[in-house]
């Protein structure tokens, strides 16, 4: 194994003047493990690409990258991305793990040993002839990882690797990354400071700027109280406030009283079609849901529960059994059922927040996103000007919204999702990758919808969101049914 060496990396993205991260160097020496922290937009995926080699061609950079003072050949550096969609290379689970393996060489034999050997490391068991888009977003993490794993690279490089896993997965996970980095170099970028810093020798600190700000070891680096005022989730440190917004600043373009969706044995089935058509597989079964103005319900579960397919559901983007019906004065006149509308009557009616939020961009800038939905519709672009304030965005505003950091991207959804005034938001994972400062934001937007009368619902493994935001009895979700009277949390 190998020492990796980074010195003097600055980044300037296509279009902007000043530089994600500037002038950062950092020593990673054989089998050291280092956690890379910092606030939302702060550089830190940026620095992992730049380590993995994996820079776009468009950005100003400078810097170089030694691993035992030569350039790392092909392999030698894995990258976990942020996005698991975005390592997808393959139909298939096995086929997506294989990848790497495959392009090495090695025998077929080897190739299914390595593959079985990473999907046990990384706790995937959904098996490895599931077709990788029927996944949940936690198992497409978990599958990602196990990608990596099956390179077997001499450094690994993971970025938010639980950020989309329920606590005790997050935990295995966590105890399988550092199996595997046993005898290799690890840099982890994670909001979950409290988790990962009892298992690493140190903490590297980038501040808003981009710049390193503190590196040394956990005691000391997260000592520092400071580190509270840039947004790091310090351990032990309580949840902050959710923002208190103006009051009337989300109020639904639509006003409804009461109940807004009902859904009584909600059930999905998918099934594929066509040349290669596959089983039916049951997603959701007997599923019950309310969803009442004014009122924030939290949708919970383990990983692969079927959460976000039930956002789907009462979305109106896929096709239920069950009774799911609007209410009268919400839904479109003779249309009960969100599937039947229009897309033009669900984006007056409805906000939705995907998991992947680049999932929902239309424009080529951050500020044609979020006036895009107003625009369609006719109405008003000033709270859409208003939420890029509120969330930060604003000195982003010209820039491409696939150029946003992770945790800004979702931020844009939200925006996005509540631009329009709709009187029913589904947000999923909303609070993924934000530092305390943004997550504040998050949560006060969540709550100052359903204050001025939206029903919103949000699908999350953020304990303290829930407590946070949570104003109705929750639906909690296990293997694709709702585990009526379950905690919420």
């Amino acid at each position: 194994m190998a020492d990796l060496t980074l010195r003097g990396l600055t980044v300037t993205p296509a279009g902007s003047r000043r530089p994600v991260v500037a002038d950062v160097d950092l020593d990673l020496r054989h089998g050291e493990r280092v956690l890379l922290v910092g606030p939302s937009g702060a550089g830190k995926s940026t620095v992992l690409r730049a380590l993995a080699g994996l820079l776009e061609d468009d950005v100003d950079a400078s810097g170089e990258v030694l691993l035992d003072g030569r350039a790392p050949r092909a392999g030698e550096v894995g990258l976990l991305v942020q996005d698991p969609l975005d390592a997808v290379v393959a139909e298939l689970a096995g086929r997506d793990t294989a990848f790497g393996p495959e392009n090495a060489g090695l025998d077929r034999s080897l190739i299914w040993q390595r593959v079985a050997r990473a999907h046990a490391a990384a706790r995937y068991t959904a098996g490895r002839d599931r077709e990788v888009v029927t996944l949940s977003g936690g198992e497409r993490q978990r599958l990602a990882l196990a990608g990596t794993l099956a390179a077997d690279p001499g450094v690994l490089l993971l970025d938010e690797p639980t950020s989309m896993l329920d606590a005790p997965t997050a935990r295995a996970v966590r105890a399988a990354v550092l199996e595997a980095a046993r005898d290799r170099g690890l840099v982890v970028v994670d909001h979950d400071l409290a988790g990962w810093a009892p298992h690493v020798d140190r903490v590297v600190v980038l501040g808003r700027d981009g710049r390193v700000r503190a590196d040394g070891p956990p005691d000391r680096v997260l000592a520092d109280p400071a580190l509270l005022a840039d947004g790091l989730w310090l351990p032990g440190a309580p949840a902050p406030q959710p923002l208190d917004l103006p009051a009337g600043l989300l109020r639904p373009d639509l006003h409804v009283v009461g109940d807004v969706l009902r859904g009584n044995g909600l059930g999905l089935v998918r099934r594929r079609r066509g040349l290669r058509p596959t089983p039916p597989v049951t997603v959701l079964h007997d599923v019950d849901v309310t969803l009442r103005a004014g009122v924030t319900t939290p949708l919970t579960g383990d990983s692969g529960s079927g959460k976000s397919s039930l956002l789907a559901v009462l979305g109106g983007l896929e096709r239920p059994t069950g009774d799911l019906v609007a209410a009268t004065g919400f839904a479109p006149p003779g249309r009960p059922a969100p599937h039947t509308w229009r897309s033009r009557d669900l984006a007056a009616r409805t906000g939705w927040v995907p998991q992947s939020p680049e999932h929902s961009f239309l424009a080529t800038d951050v500020r044609g996103e979020v006036r895009a939905t107003p625009r369609v519709l006719g109405r008003d672009t000033a709270r859409a000007d208003a939420l890029l304030d509120v969330l930060g965005l604003r000195e982003r505003a010209d820039v491409n919204p696939f150029r946003l950091s992770g945790g800004e991207q979702r931020r844009l959804a939200l925006a996005a999702a509540l631009a329009a005034g709709p009187a029913l938001l589904l947000a999923d994972e909303p609070s993924v990758g934000q530092d305390r400062g943004t997550w504040a934001v998050v949560a006060g937007l969540l709550a100052g919808a359903a204050r001025d009368g939206a029903a919103v619902a949000v699908s999350t493994h953020d304990a303290g969101l829930v407590h946070a935001v949570a104003t109705g009895a929750g639906v909690h979700l296990v293997a694709g049914r709702s585990s009526r009277g379950a905690a919420a949390a």
